[in-house]
């Protein structure tokens, strides 16, 4: 099992840190990101409205369709039309962005917001917009782990952001210690598991990737991996993806465990496919079994630890 010391590296929006930045002088501090995640992720704070000089307190701004394309412009002054100074300020950051594992972005913001943003037509709004510096970082970075405030207090979408910045950052560990053939498929084999829990036709794509990698090839290999892989794993894990995972694990013990061992994990695994338990309970006898029956693949696997236990994440699937 692997061990977390140094924070992760993830970006976020000023004000849910608690920094005084927003259009009315406010904040939007967030306990949970800063006092559970925090142990975990070191946060970079950005806020592109401050950084373009808007101001703090400052002229509200909104997402307006106008002139056939999306701009970004004054609640009460529309001639303020910031789309191209915010689209401009995330390409800004691109160099300080590039070492991110992921990013944290505030809800609802016409610069920040990543999706539902309120897009006006006339006077009537329709949440179909998304925040034009939050766009913009998602088109540099399409594998950057990202999430917004208010979706985290969903335990799925929580759990599924969270394993992905773990995930992105043991990528880029691998990178910094040189990339190979070899590490490649070492890096595959850890997270097979939790990927079949995601996709198994993608665990399988993957595969085939990580097999066909070689000293000329591998750069492109490497950059097809990372693509299928996140675009996987951005995809919330079915109970029923999980039993499979489950019971392909427990097929590790057969020959280890007696009648009624093998029984009581079935039927755990079978209570947490009813929705009687949650994922944390099966994955628990598991380890237990493990401990007791140590299998080297299986101990190498990242899928019964895809983050810290002290986050709590599989105890609510």
């Amino acid at each position: 099992m692997e061990t977390h010391q140094e924070r992760i590296k993830i970006g976020i929006s000023s004000c849910l840190l608690g920094h005084a930045v927003r259009f009315d002088g406010g904040h939007k501090h967030h306990s949970y990101i800063t006092s559970t995640l925090g142990q975990y992720f070191e946060f970079v704070p950005f806020c592109p409205e401050a950084e373009i000089g808007l101001g703090i307190p400052r002229e509200p701004i909104r997402l307006q369709w106008q002139d056939g394309a999306v701009h970004c412009v004054g609640t009460k002054t529309p001639s303020l039309d910031v789309t191209e100074r915010l689209s401009d300020c995330a390409d800004q950051q691109r160099e300080w962005q590039r070492d991110l594992c992921g990013y944290i972005f505030k809800k609802d913001s016409p610069s920040c917001g990543m999706e539902r943003v309120r897009l006006y037509r006339g006077t009537m709004p329709e949440r179909v917009g998304r925040g034009i510096y939050a766009a913009r970082i998602l088109e540099n970075f399409p594998n950057l782990p990202a999430e917004e405030e208010g979706r985290l207090g969903d335990p799925q979408l929580r759990e599924n952001f969270v394993q992905r910045v773990f995930v992105v950052s043991r990528w880029k560990r691998m990178l910094e210690e040189g990339l190979a053939p070899k590490g490649l498929s070492d890096f595959h084999a850890r997270h097979k598991l939790i990927i079949m829990s995601h996709d198994q036709n993608a665990a399988r794509e993957l595969g085939r990737l990580v097999a066909g990698a070689d000293s000329e090839n591998l750069n492109t290999v490497a950059e097809d991996y990372l693509a299928l892989l996140m675009k996987t794993l951005k995809v919330i894990a079915t109970p029923g993806n999980h039993v499979n995972v489950l019971q392909h694990i427990q097929g590790y013990l057969k020959k280890h465990l007696d009648r009624d061992d093998k029984q009581e994990l079935s039927e755990t695994i079978a209570r947490y496919q009813r929705g009687e338990l949650p994922l944390i309970v099966p994955i628990t006898l598991l380890r237990h079994h493990f401990r007791r029956n140590p299998d080297p693949y299986i101990e190498n696997s990242l899928y019964m630890a895809p983050h810290p236990q002290e986050l709590c994440l599989l105890n609510t699937l």
